[in-house]
C-alpha cells in the first residue's frame, strides 16, 4: 500500500520547544487530503520524532478528524515528515551558527 502512497508539499514550523512538543506540521496526502495541525513530539527515548494527529473536542469528548488506521502507512507519514523536520531544523542550526 505504501508503493502508492504520495506525501507531499511536507510544512513544519517550530516553536519554543515544550515539554517534547517542538512544532506543527502539515502535508498532502496522494495528492487529495491536507492533512494540518499535526503535532511533533520528540520521541521519550530522544531519538526521532511522534506525531500527533489533531482532534476536535466537543465538550468532555475528543474525536479523531484524522488518523491513519494502517501501521505502515502511519509509520510512512512518519518517516518522511521526520526527515522535513530534521532537515529544517538543520538549516536553521546552519544558519545561526555562521551569524
Amino acid at each position: 500500500m505504501t508503493s502508492s502512497l504520495l506525501i507531499s508539499e511536507i510544512q513544519f514550523v517550530p516553536i519554543k520547544p515544550r515539554e517534547g512538543l517542538v512544532g506543527f506540521a502539515s502535508f498532502v496526502l496522494d495528492g487529495r487530503y491536507y492533512v494540518g495541525s499535526v503535532a511533533v513530539y520528540t520521541r521519550l527515548s530522544g531519538i526521532g520524532y511522534r506525531l500527533v494527529y489533531p482532534a476536535k473536542k466537543v465538550g468532555e469528548r475528543s474525536f479523531n478528524t484524522f488518523n491513519p488506521i494502517d501501521p505502515v502507512v502511519g509509520r510512512a507519514i512518519e518517516e518522511k515528515v521526520s526527515a522535513k523536520v530534521y532537515e529544517l531544523l538543520e538549516e536553521r542550526t546552519e544558519e545561526r551558527s555562521a551569524r
